[in-house]
């Protein structure tokens, strides 16, 4: 019976755990679709917290540094994104801790079982005018998420950017799920008032 090397991951059908264990194991090319699956939501969520391009860009370089680095001590215990996005989230809060600006604080928490993201609307038709005004829009978003107390601003977009479930981010930031709740509601309510022109 003939020997045979051992398969390689798929990259394009491979789930994340997969890839993260096969690159960990040395095989180099399963990281490229990791990486490109998560870049633009790992970037987002840096630049809508800290609203500087530059400073996005030196964090994302430093949680793909992180990734790397730790990618031989990675135990799949949970959903890769949850594990990258803790990366991100420590690293928005060395940002914040070292400009003295914020202390992620706990908010009260707030009862109600309905999923506040699910009142988010869905994606504006592509029309010539809502193109033309995109950047406006993007730069009202920008400045609305900014106005959020960090907390509620790192849940939402945690929730928004990363797909974290509510529970996944009430894990990795040491808050009960019903705060979390509260913070992405209280979130998207404010979002909404400072927003409401554009729905």
């Amino acid at each position: 019976m003939p020997i045979r090397a051992p398969a390689c991951v798929a990259p394009n059908v491979a789930g994340d755990e997969d890839l993260m264990q096969a690159y960990a194991a040395g095989d180099a090319a399963a990281f490229e679709p990791l990486y490109a699956r998560h870049r633009g939501g790992v970037y987002r969520y840096l630049l809508r917290h800290c609203g500087n391009a530059g400073t996005a860009e030196e964090m994302f370089q430093d949680v793909w540094t992180s990734v790397i680095r730790a990618r031989a001590a990675y135990v799949p215990s949970a959903r890769f994104a949850t594990w990258l996005y803790r990366i991100a989230h420590n690293r928005v809060v060395d940002h914040w801790r070292a400009q003295g600006l914020a202390e992620f604080v706990p908010v009260d928490s707030d009862d109600g079982d309905a999923d506040p993201i699910e009142a988010i609307p869905g994606p504006r038709s592509d029309e010539p005018e809502v193109r033309a005004a995109g950047r406006e829009q993007s730069d009202r978003l920008a400045a609305a998420l900014a106005r959020l107390p960090p907390a509620q601003r790192d849940a939402f977009l945690l929730h928004q950017e990363g797909g974290l479930e509510l529970s996944e981010i009430a894990a990795l930031t040491g808050v009960g799920v019903e705060t979390i709740k509260s913070r992405v509601r209280y979130a998207l309510a404010k979002l909404r008032i400072d927003l409401q022109d554009l729905q």
